[in-house]
């Protein structure tokens, strides 16, 4: 991707002059045009080397667009709090709502990256870092977010060059210290290690586009035109018929027609002091399993599901009661708020994801859309 990319690309003054008025306009009436509609959110990923632009970039669209539809989110290594959940949580959290526009800063693709290069993880691990991505931008491509993935690059001339000149002033020296120039050092490992993850994880619903770093003014007009594009090709879309549902592959239906429900005893009386006497003996053991030093190195999702009054409330109340309160969270599932609609359907679900340590109890659960 990258050997193939001319990095050389140059836009005159002139140019810029002209263009750029006209490309503000445009962009803010379409952002104008995707918040009226508010049928999908836009999610714009910020990758690539450092020095290459990446922050003047942003700097650039949140100036041209309206900043109340706008959220920037720079993501650094993960917190204590992000560390004891899934990868994805903390980027899930951040999702922007439908009809507004959210900008990444190294998101789930960086980490990876670096501790490949510098050899922290093996191939293997590496591996599974790619699919995880893959799995992750379908979801979201799935739920109507539309990815625009820029990756911001430089040749390694050109880094050596544009840190050089931001190290020589003194309004922009602040930017380059050890880690920058630690990272050029690795130059090689990176490019060739981000290539192939970019290679890996541009797909038809996701790709990657290249922006040449070196010149600011083609970079900006091409990242903003790219932008534009993304979102006025989606709003302009012709409405779609319903697609007829891919038929899931499943067993076929028992010959003796008697399945798992049916199977069910669900007339087996309990004496009232043998219940008793279970559920104390049982609560016990749960909440001994709760204090054991290492489920502080797990997490438990309890999913309830059921008809209803078939006893799930009764169910979790009993559950809870060996509990210690401050280790579990009970969650009942409703209809969407106005907030979830905006967002992905499985949203609402993941930032209920429990801490290390702690328990999750759904009263119904993402199963109910099925």
């Amino acid at each position: 991707m990258f050997e193939s990319a001319s990095l050389d690309h140059v836009v005159d003054k002139a140019t810029w002059k002209r263009e750029e008025p006209k490309l503000r306009e445009a962009l803010l009436n379409t952002q104008f045009d995707l918040s009226k509609h508010g049928k999908f959110p836009v999610l714009v990923v910020i990758g690539g080397v450092e020095g290459a632009g990446k922050g003047e970039t942003v700097n650039l669209l949140n100036e041209w667009m309206d900043p109340r539809y706008v959220r920037t989110t720079a993501f650094g290594p993960p917190t204590e709090d992000e560390l004891e959940r899934p990868p994805m949580w903390r980027f899930w959290q951040a999702l922007p709502p439908k009809g507004r526009i959210g900008i990444f800063f190294g998101a789930w693709y960086s980490q990876a990256i670096v501790d490949r290069a510098f050899g922290r993880i093996g191939e293997r691990r590496f591996e599974e870092e790619i699919d995880r991505t893959l799995r992750f931008e379908k979801m979201l491509s799935d739920e109507g977010v539309l990815l625009v993935k820029l990756w911001f690059h430089l040749s390694k001339r050109q880094q050596k060059t544009r840190l050089k000149e931001l190290e020589a002033s003194k309004k922009t020296r602040w930017r380059v210290g050890e880690n920058e120039w630690h990272l050029f050092k690795h130059y090689d490992d990176l490019s060739s290690v981000s290539d192939r993850f970019t290679r890996a994880t541009s797909t038809g619903a996701a790709p990657w586009l290249v922006v040449p770093g070196a010149d600011p003014l083609y970079r900006s007009l091409l990242a903003g035109r790219t932008l534009h594009t993304a979102i006025r090709g989606r709003l302009d879309e012709a409405p779609a018929g319903k697609a007829a549902a891919e038929a899931p592959v499943s067993l076929p239906d028992p010959v003796d027609k008697l399945n798992v429900l049916k199977a069910l005893k669900l007339d087996q009386p309990l004496e009232k002091g043998d219940y008793e006497a279970e559920l104390e003996k049982w609560q016990g053991r749960l909440n001994l399993l709760l204090r054991h030093k290492r489920f502080k190195r797990r997490s438990v999702v309890a999913v309830f599901e059921g008809n209803d009054a078939a006893g799930k409330g009764g169910a979790i109340r009993r559950l809870i009661a060996a509990l210690d309160a401050r280790l579990y969270q009970g969650v009942p599932i409703a209809a969407p708020t106005e907030e979830e609609r905006a967002q992905p359907y499985l949203w609402r679900f993941w930032r209920h994801l429990p801490r290390r340590g702690r328990v999750v109890l759904f009263d119904r659960s993402w199963y109910g859309r099925v």
